[in-house]
């Protein structure tokens, strides 16, 4: 009698059917995939032709030889209005923006949360709530007033005009306000037993255990930070202030002379590179404070 071994019994099992519904997943997502990295593709190709190549043919799908010369123009250039302004410079102003948007937003949140949940104020309830409400209130609605108090503070054309008066988070002390209802009461009695204090308490017990949150959020802020347009183009009027998308702006917008297209694609891909980075960097933690069911 013939014996079957494991090779005769693995051929002769049955293949899995195939899941339809899972083939048509995937190809949803890679042509959605595909969809949003060919124009950065096509874009990113193009800044390795010269700008005359880009006005006679348009967006190049090739690689040509003028990628490093545009992106050197691009970073050390000397341009705009004043012959000064560099694509290295907007960068760093964007790059403080974004920082001093995250960590202004986190830091004010996380204070005002802690304030309303832990500590016995007679109108806690109304004040979040008041803050909750400036959600509906959107930074084109209130910009006029406060821009006013900037200029009358002498804040203009300055780092602090650009950060501070747009710090203050709503969301930030929102989403900081469910976390912290969701610490148990057990802990906050075994802290005060042990002779924490509110600072103590605070610091050592509440930030370490809003890690995940403060990822998902310094990213989130950061790139909100990164790609302001409307605040800094009202409060800047010296060009060593102008953020990166403020100079991509002015650049397509070079009046009588014919843009730089191949500087300009340059310098946008150099606009996206730290968002991506900063997101790349805090993948973990950022999916883990989104998704996190106790939080």
């Amino acid at each position: 009698m013939a014996v079957m071994t494991d090779t005769d019994t693995a051929v002769a099992r049955p293949g899995r059917p195939i899941r339809w519904s899972a083939v048509i997943d995937h190809a949803v997502l890679i042509a959605g995939s595909l969809l949003m990295i060919m124009p950065v593709f096509a874009v990113f190709l193009s800044t390795s032709v010269s700008d005359v190549d880009i006005y006679r043919d348009g967006l190049h799908l090739s690689l040509g030889p003028h990628m490093a010369e545009n992106f050197d123009k691009a970073l050390f250039t000397q341009g705009g209005f004043t012959g000064e302004i560099t694509g290295a410079k907007m960068l760093m102003n964007s790059f403080i923006l974004g920082i001093g948007f995250a960590i202004g937003k986190i830091i004010i949140g996380m204070m005002a949360a802690y304030a309303i949940v832990y500590f016995r104020l007679r109108f806690a309830t109304f004040a979040f709530w008041m803050i909750f409400t400036t959600l509906l209130l959107p930074l084109e609605v209130r910009i006029l007033p406060t821009y006013e108090v900037v200029a009358s503070l002498g804040m203009l054309n300055s780092y602090a005009g650009l950060s501070i008066p747009l710090i203050a988070s709503a969301t930030a002390t929102f989403l900081f306000r469910q976390f912290f209802m969701t610490v148990p009461d057990e802990l906050t009695e075994a802290a005060r037993v042990d002779g924490a204090g509110p600072m103590k308490f605070f610091r050592d017990i509440l930030i370490p255990l809003s890690r995940t949150n403060l990822a998902a959020l310094s990213v989130i802020l950061f790139i909100y930070g990164w790609n302001q347009y409307l605040w800094p183009l009202l409060v800047t009027t010296d060009e060593s202030y102008y953020t990166v998308v403020m100079g991509i702006q002015r650049m397509a917008n070079a009046g009588e002379e014919q843009p730089l297209w191949n500087l300009i694609m340059a310098t946008a891909i150099l606009a996206m590179l730290p968002p991506v980075m900063v997101i790349i960097g805090m993948q973990r933690l950022f999916v883990r404070g989104l998704v996190e069911t106790e939080k």
